[in-house]
């Protein structure tokens, strides 16, 4: 008798919700995996509360922490950018089948590597509070930097799904030398799972030489690879059906 497959569980990014994930999802449905796509808080409604604005990472963790422990059995864990941070962060909480981060954040303590993170970073300060705000997606940001490589039809249909943020998480993840509380901070030394750190080469916002860093921090347990010619959305732009079938092929082989 076949063994079952572990549940996969896909945590979308920032300004995103789980639809972000529809054609990924749809493959591994028809590998044979069980797909859960948790929406981060706040993140499937029109209207947020102000309570955006102050909702932190360990919030979000706190909540797909939950989600998961009603799981039958250790997950596998895919998260894209934010989603990917909250996926390490989750990995040193508890036991996972499998971790495959696309395009992830990097956790406390992991230094950019391009002067364009840097200087993304600082251009945020100018927004004085921000850090207790809900911010808006910035359409202009997201056409030039995550939605590059989709058809401006495509592009202008994505934009207007995109959703509001927290201020408080954004602050966390992007300035967390500031962060007294590291709320994005990692133990490497618990995420005990493999792990599939996949970069897109032409990715500004979390670039190749930031990821690998990220990939650096679980050894030997990590496998990274860039992937030529892609950019931040590796879930949904041209070319996302190699990145699946990448991910399905990494696990097939565990």
């Amino acid at each position: 008798m076949s063994k079952k497959p572990a549940p996969v569980v896909m945590i979308h990014g920032g300004h995103c919700g789980p639809w972000s994930f529809d054609g990924f999802a749809g493959k591994f449905q028809d590998a044979g995996y069980r797909v859960h796509r948790p929406a981060l808080r706040f993140h499937d409604m029109d209207l947020p509360p102000e309570a955006l604005g102050t909702t932190s990472l360990t919030d979000y963790a706190a909540d797909l922490e939950e989600a998961l422990l009603a799981l039958d059995g250790p997950p596998i864990l895919i998260g894209h950018s934010l989603g990917g941070l909250l996926a390490q962060i989750l990995a040193s909480r508890q036991p996972l089948h499998a971790l495959v981060l696309l395009a992830p954040a990097a956790p406390w303590g992991v230094p950019p590597s391009s002067l364009f993170e840097i200087a993304t970073a600082q251009s945020l300060l100018l927004k004085v509070g921000f850090w207790n705000k809900i911010l808006p997606p910035d359409p202009d940001v997201a056409s030039r930097h995550a939605l590059n490589r989709f058809s401006p039809l495509e592009r202008d249909g994505l934009l207007k799904r995109l959703v509001p943020e927290s201020g408080r998480a954004t602050f966390e993840m992007m300035h967390w030398g500031l962060d007294m509380g590291r709320a994005s901070e990692v133990d490497a030394r618990k995420v005990t799972c493999p792990a599939l750190v996949l970069a897109g080469g032409e990715d500004r916002i979390n670039p190749p030489g930031t990821v690998e860093r990220v990939a650096m921090l679980y050894k030997d347990r990590a496998t990274f690879e860039k992937i030529p010619g892609m950019s931040h959305w590796l879930m949904g732009e041209p070319g996302w059906e190699t990145v699946a079938a990448r991910a399905l092929s990494w696990l097939e082989a565990l």
